[in-house]
């Protein structure tokens, strides 16, 4: 399963090879105009007023740029849950002729995710030279980031990728970016910590995979200033069930549509 799965992962790659420039804009851009415009134009003002005492005393870039990395991770990894996999379904029909040769649908779906794992482990890489060029992290502790920021990109994706491939037409897709994941991006702690949200919605937001992905970055980053709410384990753990559990999903929702 193994070898074949690696040539699903090799099949993405040669085609990533061919259309990469168009996704130069969110992968190199993206992270330039959100430090720009969140971390330095409103940072500046949130420094100048008392938001560094809510923040234990970091600047607002500081504490912004981790949960970007993860919030884009999730972004990323939900991104190629979605489309892509109705699309080789539904669309273009290239997993019914991936599954006319040897490759099976374990293989599939395996290879899938492990695609998007790479291209977590670039998206996040990158993010994290952008953040270090401006002067939000040291570019050491912000590559290790980059492992909690993919697990964070795979929470999504694998979940995601079950449910692209359950769904009959797009539409169940535009729903859950914007009453799901967009949400989520707002208030899982990204942009600001989740105790000053109304106390009802705080254990809302633990049961979000993306709340553990900031808080595994940015604790990463940071260390002893932003310590994780749990032991760093739990939300590793957490991420990782996601992880299974969403791959789990899949083999059965992709067997159904597919049908071998």
């Amino acid at each position: 399963m193994a070898t074949a799965a690696l040539r699903v992962v090799e099949a993405h790659a040669r085609v990533y090879r061919r259309t990469w420039r168009g996704s130069v804009i969110s992968t190199f851009l993206v992270p330039v105009f959100y430090l720009l415009a969140m971390g330095v134009g409103l940072g500046e003002l949130v420094d100048r007023g008392t938001g560094t005492a809510a923040l234990n005393g970091i600047t607002y870039l500081a504490f912004l740029a981790p949960g970007l990395l993860a919030a884009s991770a999730m972004q990323t990894g939900a991104g190629d849950g979605s489309w892509p996999v109705m699309a080789g379904i539904k669309w273009t029909k290239t997993y019914f002729a991936t599954l006319a040769t040897p490759i099976r649908i374990g293989d599939l779906v395996v290879g899938h995710l492990g695609w998007v794992g790479i291209r977590m482990v670039f998206v996040s890489t990158v993010f994290v030279v952008i953040m270090a060029i401006f002067g939000a992290v040291p570019l050491g502790s912000g590559l290790l980031a980059v492992v909690p920021a993919a697990l964070t990109g795979l929470a999504f994706a694998a979940p995601v990728s079950a449910y692209a491939a359950w769904l009959k037409d797009d539409h169940g897709l535009s729903n859950l970016f914007r009453f799901g994941i967009v949400p989520m991006f707002l208030f899982s702690g990204t942009f600001f910590p989740i105790t000053q949200l109304p106390g009802w919605m705080q254990p809302i937001a633990y049961v979000v995979p993306l709340w553990h992905g900031v808080q595994l970055t940015r604790a990463t980053v940071l260390g002893s200033l932003t310590p994780t709410t749990f032991p760093p384990v739990v939300h590793v753990a957490y991420l990782l069930l996601w992880i299974i559990g969403g791959t789990l999903v899949a083999f059965r929702t992709f067997d159904k549509k597919l049908g071998q």
